[in-house]
């Protein structure tokens, strides 16, 4: 059984370390690996990945994406974050700037032109998470963290033209084993997707996430904190379905700093 105080949560520190394949219909068509650092004041994640397999016979894709902030009474606050997504020639940046959970500065993506496109208003940009904080999921209170308690999230997300809602809600709960590293529960919540700004509402892609009903995030945990983070991703596409699992997920936990000051003395 997982027990901390709110002193402990405070102080809790982990490192993780995962990889991931990705399949469509069963067929591999990208990999990645993300790390992740949280102390007691702050934290990082950075991410990679490319298309692999039968995907790169038609594109050649490589994206990278980071973000860090603070942690303030549990939770993760940006304060920037950054990607790059590269596709055949093209190149697409995205730089958020945040301050007191809001978006301050920008470099968007380009955009096309289109009069039916929803702008972002300055309050969409307001007490939002960027994509790759809004994955980490800290879990309140003094049990074991991998619980249903993990779903039931509602997170305001901006990522440089869109603005979307996310919504969670608990589904069950499922044991894995990676290839190397975690084996043990994960929480599995229903996702759903809500655009705000920033879209084409006649885009079939916008359309299709919004009307979904099906996906699924499995929730893991880092050792030695409170925050969860997604063990693998399932998501219907007109396809067949889509599946993002950790094949390597390996976390640390990390003693406080108080408690490394100390021991080395």
């Amino acid at each position: 059984m997982f027990v901390a105080d709110a002193s402990h949560v405070a102080a809790a520190q982990g490192r993780l370390e995962a990889q991931y394949s990705a399949t469509l219909s069963g067929i591999p068509i990208g990999h990645g690996n993300w790390v992740i650092e949280i102390s007691e004041d702050q934290f990082t994640a950075a991410a990679s990945g490319a298309t692999t397999g039968l995907l790169r016979l038609f594109t050649q894709g490589h994206g990278t994406g980071a973000s860090q902030g603070a942690i303030n009474a549990g939770q993760p606050v940006p304060t920037s974050y950054a990607a790059t997504i590269t596709n055949d020639q093209k190149v697409d940046d995205v730089r958020l700037v945040f301050a007191g959970g809001s978006v301050k500065e920008t470099v968007d993506p380009p955009v096309g032109p289109s009069t039916d496109r929803i702008p972002v208003s300055d309050g969409d940009r307001r007490n939002v998470l960027d994509p790759m904080t809004s994955t980490l999921d800290p879990v309140s209170g003094g049990g074991d963290p991998v619980s249903p308690e993990a779903c039931g999230r509602t997170i305001s997300v901006f990522d440089g033209r869109l603005r979307y809602d996310l919504y969670s809600a608990f589904k069950r709960m499922e044991t894995v084993k990676a290839d190397k590293g975690y084996q043990g529960p994960v929480v599995v919540c229903a996702i759903y997707f809500k655009p705000i700004s920033g879209y084409v509402p006649t885009r079939f892609a916008i359309k299709y996430l919004a009307d979904l009903r099906d996906a699924e995030v499995w929730l893991a945990p880092i050792d030695g904190t409170r925050v969860l983070v997604p063990f693998r991703f399932f998501l219907p596409t007109p396809l067949g379905p889509g599946v993002v699992q950790a094949t390597q997920f390996i976390s640390v936990a990390k003693p406080p700093r108080a408690a490394a000051n100390v021991k080395a003395q």
